[in-house]
């Protein structure tokens, strides 16, 4: 079953990298959004990944101390957290005709920051393409195992 597995593992990495593509998108078309439903400012968001493991990193230590490479198959990627980025500061412009201006005629712009998100889109589309590459390679191997009985 450890084909089944690869592509389980590969499916997984594509669903990561789809959610990240989607959180990216949704920086992009808030870029000038100078207030939510609650009257705040749009705050960029980024996803954290993490492994999917039911063993844990002294189990796997063990196993590989013990040289049973075969059973340290991997169980694909998740999404750990989708977090708020209040570490990058947010982008105050001078236009005191603007209604959300404050007192000294600054708007507060959200935190994105379009080069940023396109270069991070362009990284999730490309693993994104790996997991697929690796999703077709298992497919043809699975293929190619049926067509040896003929």
């Amino acid at each position: 079953m450890a084909s089944i597995d690869a592509l389980n593992i590969s499916a997984s990495g594509m669903s990561a990298q789809r959610l990240r593509m989607d959180i990216i998108s949704q920086n992009i078309a808030n870029v000038n959004t100078t207030r939510d439903e609650n009257g705040d400012v749009y705050v960029r968001k980024t996803v954290t990944f993490a492994t999917r493991s039911q063993d844990s990193f002294s189990t796997m230590l063990a196993q590989t101390q013990m040289n049973s490479a075969t059973n340290l198959v991997g169980n694909g990627v998740k999404v750990a957290s989708i977090v708020e980025d209040h570490v990058t500061a947010m982008r105050q412009v001078y236009d005191p005709g603007n209604p959300d201006a404050d007192e000294n005629g600054y708007v507060t712009y959200p935190n994105v920051n379009t080069v940023t998100e396109m270069t991070n889109l362009i990284d999730a589309t490309r693993s994104y393409e790996a997991n697929i590459t690796a999703f077709n390679a298992t497919k043809n191997m699975l293929l190619k195992g049926l067509e040896v009985g003929k």
